[in-house]
This record gives structure tokens, C-alpha cells and sequence, in this order.
């Protein structure tokens, strides 16, 4: 969409199409995307302090996600 497209929409038209955006997210399934992990790697390190010890950890997790096609009808 170019520049000169959204200045030549109407309010009524751009409020459809928000409105469509919303009806499409009521709509549609929880879970109707496929979400497969593809990593997954974890950095631990513990630590002693006078309070006692402690674990820093940090997980970081990559997924891919795709959308099936929505039913037209």
C-alpha cells in the first residue's frame, strides 16, 4: 500500500477494515497455528552469597509459527 492509498481511504472504509481485523481474531481457533520449537538453549551459572545460593538461569527458545489457511465461507 502505497502512501496515496491510505490518504484516499475513508473513515468508514478504514473502521471496516479494523472491525474485519477484529471479527477475523474472534473467529478464529485457538491453536489454529502450527508452532514447532526449533532451539531451545540454556546458560546456568549458580553462585554462593551470603545470603545463600543462588541460580542465575536463562532460557531462549525459537519457534516457528504457521498459519493455516482460513476457510472462506
Amino acid at each position: 500500500m502505497t502512501r496515496r492509498d491510505h490518504e484516499d481511504k475513508s473513515l468508514a472504509r478504514s473502521l471496516g477494515e479494523f472491525v474485519g481485523h477484529i471479527w477475523s481474531g474472534i473467529k478464529t481457533k485457538p491453536g489454529s497455528a502450527e508452532r514447532r520449537e526449533v532451539s531451545r538453549s540454556v546458560e546456568e551459572r549458580e553462585a554462593q552469597t551470603p545470603g545463600g545460593k543462588v541460580t542465575l538461569r536463562r532460557t531462549v527458545i525459537e519457534e516457528v509459527e504457521v498459519e493455516k489457511p482460513h476457510d472462506r465461507g
